[in-house]
């Protein structure tokens, strides 16, 4: 069982589990929360101290003003509270979906404190050349949730990001899905109003990431060769002047194959 901890910070707190032994190494989602980093982390952690965490905001990490936006700025000083709190000078980071674009904040903002930040699939919809209609995409779906909730809000986010609806993903087996709980309900409205809209208009500083002391890569489903996030992981790339590097399965590959995932983690990070 991972140690939990908190960490108060100046406007809020932050929920943060710790496993294993040796260099640290963060791993960060957003809106993705520590359980989701559960079964990679508890194989990461035969071979590294593995800090999970829920971002602000999210989950058992509390706000002290609910109403404040989360930025990749504000999520990467978040980062920095974590390694305060453990005593750690230094950390490699590992970030999914919008966490990848926290921790090209953290590499930026942050330098002296990473070693080795890998991104997969960031959201970095400025990136694109069709960025204005990503803009506009991004601020429909925001309507959508305020005129008719998560659940349509949810339905046209993974349409626009490539992802298959249920009814055309051929499986359906499963039965209904859950109904969702109280939290569920508190971190979508989360995600929809106070955290999609500044993740994915986030414009990394691509010039000092390729020349600073933190070494950036990009990670990129294997799988995902249908989804926006396919295109802004492989601009990042060539903006870094670098390949990105294939990780197994899709967007959410670290918990469709948390081995496959792992490995390749510990092989990027050698």
């Amino acid at each position: 069982m991972p140690e939990q901890h908190t960490v108060k910070t100046a406007d809020g707190t932050l929920y943060y589990e710790v496993r294993g032994s040796g260099p640290v190494l963060v791993l960060s989602g957003a809106p993705m929360s520590a359980r989701e980093f559960a079964p990679v982390a508890d194989l990461l952690a035969a071979e590294r101290t593995v800090v999970t965490h829920d971002p602000r905001g999210i989950g058992r990490s509390p706000l002290d003003d609910p109403r404040q936006d989360s930025t990749p700025r504000l999520r990467a000083d978040d980062l920095v509270a974590l390694l305060d709190a453990l005593g750690a000078e230094k950390a490699d980071a590992l970030g999914s979906s919008g966490g990848a674009v926290t921790v090209l904040a953290a590499a930026e903002h942050h330098p002296g404190r990473f070693g080795t930040v890998v991104a997969h699939e960031p959201p970095l919809l400025e990136l694109l050349p069709d960025a204005a209609a990503q803009r506009e995409a991004t601020e429909a779906i925001i309507g959508t949730y305020h005129r008719d909730g998560m659940g349509a809000a949810f339905a046209a986010f993974m349409a626009n990001a490539g992802f298959p609806l249920p009814e055309e993903d051929g499986e359906g087996q499963g039965g209904p899905e859950r109904e969702p709980g109280e939290q569920d309900v508190a971190d979508a409205r989360r995600f929809f109003v106070h955290e999609l809209r500044g993740t994915t208009r986030h414009v990394p500083d691509t010039d000092a990431l390729r020349t600073g002391p933190v070494r950036v890569v990009v990670g990129l489903g294997a799988e995902s060769g249908t989804l926006l996030t396919d295109r802004t992981s492989r601009e990042l790339a060539k903006r870094l002047g670098e390949d990105p590097v294939m990780f197994p399965g899709g967007h959410g590959g670290f918990a469709d194959d948390p081995a496959g995932f792992a490995a390749v983690l510990l092989r990027t990070l050698a």
